[in-house]
C-alpha cells in the first residue's frame, strides 16, 4: 500500500481558500496527479487543537499548512514535535515565513514549483515552551492588532478610517512601562519601553526591506526595545524602513542574544506571536532553538563569490 505523502491543514478562512480558489477538491486533484497519496484536513467544525492532534498522528512524514502564518507557526510546533518536515502554502496577509524563504505567493507559482524544493533546516524561537518563526510583541502592538482584527475583511472606507482614528488616539495615550530584561549573559537590568520585540533571527536594513530577513539560520534571537512611539516617530520609522535607516532610528534599541528572561509587574501579558494576539503568563522565558525545523523550500540563492585579495593571491 502507498504510503501518504502530505497531510495537509487547510485553514478555509484564508485568502485563496476563503474565495473558493483553493479548495479539497483542487489540492486532491493536483497531488494525484503527482502521484502523491494525501490527507486534507479542511473540517472547520473540528476545534483547531484536535486537528493538530490529527497531524501530529498521521503516517504522512510531511505536514502542509496551508494558510496564513498562525496556520504555519502551530503546525510547525507539530512538526517538530512529531520529527516531520513542514510544507507552507501561503494564503494568509503577511506571509512573513514565506516571503523570506522565497516561496511563491501565488498559488499557481508555488505548485509549479513544488516539486523543486527541497527539506531546509531553519531556527526557531520559543517563548515559555511555545515556538514562534517570526517574533513576539509586548506592550503597544497587540491592542492595535486587536482593533485591526475587528475590522478584517472590510473594505470599506469608513472601517478604514475608523481603525486609522483609533491607531493615532492609541499612540498618543500609550505610556511606558518598564520591563526587568536578564541576557543569557549579563545582569539584569531595568528598561523603560513602550513596546518590546523578540525576533527569531534579525530583521535586514536596506531599501524596500519592511521586515525582511536574509538569514534564517544565524542562531540568535533579536531584542528590539521602543522607548518611545508617538505618531512622528511611527512615520519616520515607516520611512525608514523603506529607507532601509530605522536600524539607527533614535527610538530603537537592538540587541542579539540566545536566550533572555523578561518580567513585567503583570502577571498575564497581551502579546502578538506571529500576528496571533495571545495571553501569556510572566515571566516570558525565550531561547533560540538552532535549525529546529525542516521546512520545504526553494534552494537558496548561492552567495556571490568573493574576489580574493592580492594578499590571498600570493598565499600571504
Amino acid at each position: 500500500m502507498q504510503e501518504i505523502s502530505y497531510h495537509i491543514l487547510l485553514n478555509a478562512r484564508s485568502g485563496a481558500a476563503a474565495t473558493g480558489a483553493i479548495t479539497p477538491q483542487v489540492l486532491q486533484e493536483f497531488f494525484s496527479s503527482r502521484g502523491d497519496i494525501v490527507s486534507i484536513d479542511a473540517d472547520t467544525s473540528i476545534p483547531f487543537a484536535k486537528r493538530l492532534q490529527r497531524a501530529a498522528a498521521s503516517p504522512a512524514k510531511v505536514l502542509l499548512a496551508a494558510g496564513g502564518d498562525g496556520t504555519a507557526t502551530a503546525l510547525a510546533q507539530v512538526a517538530i514535535e512529531a520529527g516531520k518536515t513542514l510544507a507552507l502554502m501561503p494564503l494568509g496577509t503577511a506571509n512573513l515565513l514565506a516571503r523570506d524563504l522565497s516561496i511563491p505567493l501565488v498559488v499557481e507559482k508555488w505548485l509549479e514549483g513544488l516539486a523543486e524544493m527541497e527539506p531546509r533546516r531553519i531556527d526557531v524561537g520559543e517563548v515559555n515552551g511555545r515556538i514562534f518563526l517570526h517574533k513576539v510583541v509586548i506592550g503597544a502592538v497587540p491592542g492595535i492588532a486587536l482593533a485591526r482584527e475587528q475590522i478584517r475583511g472590510r473594505s470599506d472606507l469608513a472601517a478604514k478610517l475608523g481603525f486609522f482614528a483609533y491607531f493615532v488616539r492609541r499612540l498618543a495615550r500609550i505610556k511606558r512601562f518598564a520591563a526587568e530584561i536578564t541576557p543569557e549573559s549579563g545582569d539584569p537590568r531595568i528598561e523603560r519601553v513602550q513596546s518590546i520585540a523578540v525576533a527569531n533571527n534579525d530583521y535586514a536594513a536596506g531599501v524596500g526591506q519592511v521586515f525582511t530577513r536574509p538569514r534564517l539560520d544565524a542562531g540568535t534571537l533579536s531584542l528590539y526595545l521602543v522607548r518611545h512611539l508617538s505618531f512622528a516617530d511611527a512615520l519616520r520609522l515607516g520611512a525608514g524602513m523603506l529607507m532601509g535607516t530605522w536600524r539607527t532610528d533614535e527610538a530603537i534599541e537592538i540587541e542579539n542574544v540566545k536566550s533572555l528572561v523578561i518580567r513585567t509587574r503583570s502577571r498575564r501579558l497581551n502579546a502578538m506571536v506571529d500576528g496571533e494576539v495571545i495571553g501569556l503568563e510572566g515571566p516570558l522565558t525565550f531561547r533560540i532553538r538552532p535549525l529546529a525545523l525542516s521546512i520545504l523550500a526553494p534552494k537558496p540563492a548561492p552567495e556571490p563569490a568573493v574576489e580574493p585579495t592580492a594578499a590571498v593571491a600570493v598565499g600571504i
